[in-house]
């Protein structure tokens, strides 16, 4: 548009009108008075009085044009700011988050457990007999055994983690191999547990179990080992999913055939308990014929001694009552103010800052040489960020794990280590950053029995970064733990 055009375009407006004025043309308006064009005004005595009711109606429009009050465009500009910080996590877009089912691959499966959507795979090696004679003679041989295997995943990690190791495995016991997203991580449904173990406080039988606790974590192993029609299976944890092995083997031992803990994140107790055998006997009678002798009427300090242990002991009784009503009272708080606090939008915000800072950097530092982590690794591991309340689940999960280690009913788990009576393989990589291999060394003592295993030059996820090497010692620990019923069907694969 011309000079000439766009001085009669403006004469010929009222002040009502330059709220629908053309934006492109008042910029060109601007920058011709700012040049010392002077217009002759209609809405004042001169032209100053004109130019500044441009300058006074050019942000009305601005602001009528958006949202209708100054107000409104204010908050949308910050709605649109806020949607432009957290519209990637990780290399994610978080603009749209998807139902888990939308990303499931072709393989995938669900199934509900407890109101809870759990996704999970599974390989029958059955089913791969086709693929060679030697396959046909596993599955032949390893069938009379029947020992499955379930694949528990560790924090941050899902059934992803498992892809390149569940074939091969499965060719190695001749039987199924499932592995399954815990809650709070990969493709299964995250629940509102808040929310509905709010609704539920007020019927006192009613005690929803916490979908993202160890407690439940355990129970869903159980189910799956149910779904396989296993008498027994061989449960392997990796770092966290360690923790779901091992507690699933002392619910119910008879059902677990066998543990490896690849970098199982259980931390080893400093000193080994200490089983005493042969003379235990003989000196408990010694202890009790000398107290006997000590207790006999005739010595006075004896006596002195009993009355006064008698009144200590009543003392203490009492002091340790109070200390532990206080310590339940202080353990309910802690927890409630944790709860709280993991539940609010602050905590929101700052796992997903943490996430988008570090996830990456996490998995990159899981391998002993982070050149070798490809798109697709990173793919497989940030792919769960495109789930609905992700990071709500992350949060409820990481309450769970804390409340779950203030309140261990049955003790902790470090002083029951050497309970464990069934085989177990701990697998560790020398260049672990994220679990150090001394406390793999050191919880292979504590639990009787157990094979050691180092893989050289490899991080904290073996069976991911080492899959040859690891298949192949899982299979010399099969061959050592089960014997000859397996062994010609595992020599068979070599």
């Amino acid at each position: 548009m011309e000079t000439t055009e766009i001085f009669q375009h403006f004469l010929s407006l009222s002040p009502a009108d330059f709220s629908h004025c053309n934006f492109k043309n008042l910029n060109k308006f601007s920058k011709l008075q700012g040049n010392g064009i002077s217009f002759p005004s209609r809405f004042g005595p001169d032209t100053k009085g004109h130019a500044s009711l441009l300058s006074s109606q050019i942000p009305f429009a601005s602001a009528s044009s958006i949202g209708g009050s100054n107000a409104d465009y204010s908050d949308q500009l910050l709605d649109a700011q806020k949607k432009q910080k957290r519209k990637r996590i990780a290399g994610i877009d978080q603009e749209e988050l998807l139902d888990p089912t939308v990303l499931a691959d072709p393989d995938s499966c669900f199934c509900e457990f407890r109101g809870v959507q759990i996704h999970h795979k599974v390989v029958d090696a059955e089913l791969q007999a086709h693929e060679s004679f030697q396959t046909k003679a596993i599955s032949h041989q390893t069938k009379k055994v029947g020992l499955p295997m379930i694949l528990l995943h560790g924090f941050g990690a899902s059934v992803f983690s498992w892809n390149r190791v569940m074939k091969p495995l499965a060719k190695v016991t001749g039987s199924k191999v499932l592995a399954f997203d815990r809650p709070a991580f990969g493709l299964t449904s995250r629940v509102n547990f808040w929310g509905h173990s709010a609704s539920a406080s007020g019927n006192a039988d009613s005690k929803p179990l916490n979908p993202y606790s160890t407690a439940f974590s355990v129970l869903a192993t159980l189910y799956f080992i149910d779904s396989l029609a296993a008498e027994k299976t061989i449960l392997v944890g990796h770092s966290a999913g360690s923790l779901v092995a091992v507690n699933t083997y002392f619910e119910a031992p008879e059902r677990v055939a066998a543990l490896i803990l690849v970098a199982p994140a259980i931390f080893a107790p400093l000193t080994s308990p200490k089983v005493v055998k042969g003379n235990q006997m003989g000196g408990e009678r010694q202890l009790e014929e000398e107290n006997s002798r000590a207790n006999s009427p005739g010595n006075p300090f004896i006596q002195l001694y009993n009355v006064l242990s008698k009144f200590t002991k009543i003392i203490f009784d009492a002091i340790m009552g109070i200390v532990e009503g206080m310590s339940n009272m202080i353990n309910s708080l802690y927890k409630k103010l944790l709860s709280s606090i993991l539940r609010s939008a602050f905590a929101v915000m700052l796992a997903r800052m943490v996430i988008d800072k570090f996830g990456i950097l996490a998995v990159r530092n899981s391998w002993y040489d982070p050149n070798q982590v490809t798109e697709h690794i990173l793919h497989g591991y940030t792919k769960p960020l495109k789930t609905k309340g992700w990071d709500r689940a992350l949060l409820e999960y990481t309450a769970a794990l804390l409340t779950d280690m203030a309140s261990e009913t049955k003790g902790p788990l470090t002083k029951r280590l050497h309970e464990i009576s069934c085989p177990v393989l701990v697998v560790m990589g020398d260049t672990d950053r994220l679990v150090p291999s001394w406390n793999a060394e050191r919880l292979s003592r504590v639990i009787p029995g157990s094979c050691l295993e180092v893989i050289k030059n490899c991080g904290h996820l073996p069976h991911e970064e080492k899959t040859d090497e690891f298949i192949s010692v899982v299979q010399k620990f099969l061959q050592g733990a089960f014997g000859d019923s397996e062994e010609q069907g595992l020599h068979v694969v070599a």
